[in-house]
């Protein structure tokens, strides 16, 4: 006889850690830097017809202080490379990053000196929305994957345990092998 035939019915059975990634995902408060053309895609995200409100997305912050996700939509400057990380670092933990869009991600069409090739050198990206712009849509199912990954993501004991695990794996991976010249 298990611990399910015991309790009244009603009761629910989860972990601490399932509730709190469970109020991470449902609640998460976008700060928005829009810096090109996929910033009007990120604008019509939060209008009426897509509703981002239905997912408790709805009040996009200007205070990084409030917030804990960074939508990055469009191209990022070397000269506002500094600025965005000092955004992020005004944002308290744990914080979450939105690459939107192919500048970006990889600096797109834009290959010269004066564009950041992919904002994963400022900031690290926890998620890579593609497209130039992304649809509306394309950014709705981006965000339903970043709470899919937040939700499942370790807290205390277990995420260090995780970043442990992970970090083996990096060490034990051919392709990393292969990157130093120790496999051949």
């Amino acid at each position: 006889m298990g611990v399910e035939e015991q309790l009244p019915t009603g009761v629910l059975l989860t972990s601490v850690e399932n509730i709190f990634g469970y109020m991470r995902s449902a609640s998460f408060w976008p700060a928005t830097f829009g810096l090109a053309c996929c910033a009007i895609e990120m604008m019509t995200y939060g209008a009426p017809r897509y509703d981002s409100g239905r997912w408790g997305q709805e009040v996009f912050r200007a205070s990084p202080r409030q917030a804990d996700l960074m939508i990055v939509a469009g191209r990022v400057s070397q000269k506002m490379a500094p600025v965005l990380r000092q955004i992020y670092d005004q944002m308290p933990n744990p914080k979450w990053v939105l690459a939107m869009g192919v500048c970006a991600s990889t600096g797109g069409m834009f290959n010269n000196y004066a564009i950041v090739q992919g904002v994963d050198h400022v900031v690290p990206v926890d998620m890579y929305l593609p497209g130039c712009p992304p649809r509306p849509e394309m950014l709705i199912d981006a965000m339903f994957k970043l709470r899919d990954k937040v939700r499942n993501t370790p807290i205390g004991y277990h995420a260090t345990l995780a970043a442990q695990e992970a970090e083996q794996l990096a060490l034990e991976t051919p392709a990393n092998s292969e990157r130093k010249g120790l496999l051949r």
